[in-house]
């Protein structure tokens, strides 16, 4: 019997985001004979997947238990970034008075208007990810329930059988809750459960120092909150560049969010004064009293309930389903993309892998993960935006590279718009402008990534990067500014000679 999910508050917003992308009502369509694909899971990767497969003409089935749109649309970034957007705008307020704006004592935040505009937004952009778009636009036939393999060719949905000739597993993956005593039954939040508050925590506390719990730890915090934030490493951001990370932890800092870092949480009790949180750093025994718990340590992949032994698909309960590098399984009717089998779980490398999964199940692809250059931000403010190798990658690979840096406190519109702090980093193999990976720190870094990744894709060197004129001024002019860094160390002292030669024998 398909279960309807449900979204809270339910208000009007949440409705119609409901009535979008799970409509309660809604029958599930006559099957087909057979289908060229049937995709499990419609989050980004098996939205993409069903939408370029039938828009090529190929017959699809795409199956969704709870919500399209999967956690991009209903709890990732859709929503993270709007609250974010309204965080920024404390940010802001709080570094007028440098800009010569004073801003009048008293400003408040009405974090149930944050919350609502989240959902406003949320709710109009979900029409882009509806039952109604993909069955009726796009041709695809939408079928809502759990999924399971029951058969070499067949699933099974709501008691309805689905015969295929290539299956595509794309469940993505869920918010992973740590094994710690008591905090179960201390309740506490998630990803998937914190967009759905309508009053503000006036403590909390946040477990996981990565991507998630940054994001949502700074942004809490400028919306009113007091958040103590326990990381089990010695600093925030840990697979970042270290450098850009101290940047992010330090701004952090300033905001007042409080850092327990080194932390290893031992248990969570409930108290009269609200939920204790007792940890341990540096071999001391310490505690901090919360309203509310987010936890932000990991994902786990959504494996569970597929019935894949039975089709033959290996895959490991942390790790995902087992894939090679052109995204097949170890059964080859069946691939998978996304969250479920991806080390990078990013909306936009669900969105490249779909593509590789569309040629190769349907079109004797040979196209390959590997060959992907997968550039990401974490929208902390600064953000960070990487993409490629860092220094420590090319050299465990056995490669030299030359690193340029331009801080933005030389970069004349970061300094107008008293944006300094941050930098642009760009690695390159030794002795050449092949552009290895780069890091950029600053507070739309991850609009600026792009024009470093496409230069990768494209094979352009910094060389390259140097011709193209950038508008002045720009904060991309970093950019530029170490692809003229890079040009200066061409001018070595023999070439310099000879231009002085020529100089002297035309002069």
């Amino acid at each position: 019997m398909r279960q309807i999910p449900e979204v809270q508050p339910n208000d009007v917003y949440n409705q119609t985001l409901l009535s979008n992308v799970h409509p309660p009502g809604r029958t599930n369509p006559t099957p087909a004979d057979r289908y060229h694909l049937v995709v499990l899971g419609a989050g980004t990767a098996g939205l993409i997947t069903a939408a370029a497969a039938a828009g090529l003409g190929a017959k699809v089935a795409l199956v969704e238990r709870h919500l399209l749109g999967g956690d991009c649309l209903n709890v990732g970034c859709v929503p993270s970034k709007a609250i974010i957007r309204s965080s920024r705008v404390l940010g802001e307020i709080r570094a007028a008075a440098g800009l010569g704006v004073n801003v009048p004592p008293g400003t408040e935040v009405d974090f149930g208007k944050v919350m609502q505009r989240m959902r406003r937004v949320r709710s109009e952009i979900s029409h882009e990810d509806s039952v109604r778009r993909y069955q009726d636009e796009l041709g695809v036939q939408v079928f809502l329930g759990q999924a399971a393999f029951t058969g070499p060719d067949t699933v099974e949905v709501d008691g309805t059988t689905l015969r295929f000739k290539k299956a595509v597993i794309a469940t993505g993956a869920r918010a992973w809750s740590p094994p710690i005593e008591g905090l179960a039954e201390a309740g506490f939040l998630t990803n998937e459960t914190v967009f759905s508050l309508v009053e503000r925590p006036r403590r909390l506390g946040v477990i996981g120092g990565g991507p998630i719990g940054c994001e949502l730890a700074q942004a809490f915090q400028r919306l009113g909150s007091e958040v103590t934030l326990l990381e089990m490493g010695s600093h925030l951001l840990e697979r970042e560049d270290a450098d850009a990370a101290a940047i992010v932890q330090e701004a952090m800092l300033r905001d007042g969010v409080q850092l327990a870092l080194d932390a290893q949480v031992v248990r969570v009790e409930r108290t009269s004064e609200g939920k204790l949180i007792h940890y341990e750093s540096k071999g001391d025994a310490k505690q901090v009293v919360v309203d509310e718990i987010l936890v932000g340590a990991g994902r786990a992949p959504n494996v569970d309930d597929l019935n894949l032994e039975l089709v033959g698909v290996r895959y490991d309960k942390r790790k995902g389903v087992e894939v090679d590098d052109g995204l097949r399984t170890t059964n080859p009717r069946i691939y998978a993309a996304g969250d479920v089998c991806m080390e990078k779980k990013f909306t936009h490398a669900a969105d490249a892998a779909a593509q590789i999964v569309v040629r190769n199940a349907l079109f004797f692809g040979r196209r390959k993960l590997s060959q992907l250059v997968i550039p990401w931000c974490t929208y902390t403010d600064p953000e960070i935006a990487h993409v490629g190798m860092y220094e420590h990658d090319a050299r465990a690979q056995g490669i030299e590279v030359d690193t340029y840096l331009t801080p933005f406190s030389s970069v004349d519109r970061a300094k107008v718009d008293a944006a300094e702090e941050g930098f642009c980093k760009i690695h390159v193999k030794q002795g050449s402008d092949r552009i290895l990976g780069a890091t950029i720190v600053a507070p739309h870094a991850g609009e600026m990534i792009s024009e470093i990744t496409l230069a990768m894709v494209g094979g352009l060197g910094l060389g390259k990067v140097f011709e193209a004129i950038h508008p002045y001024p720009t904060q991309a002019m970093a950019i530029k500014a170490n692809a003229g860094a890079f040009l200066r160390t061409r001018l070595t002292p023999g070439v310099k000679r000879l231009f002085e030669l020529w100089f002297r024998m035309t002069g």
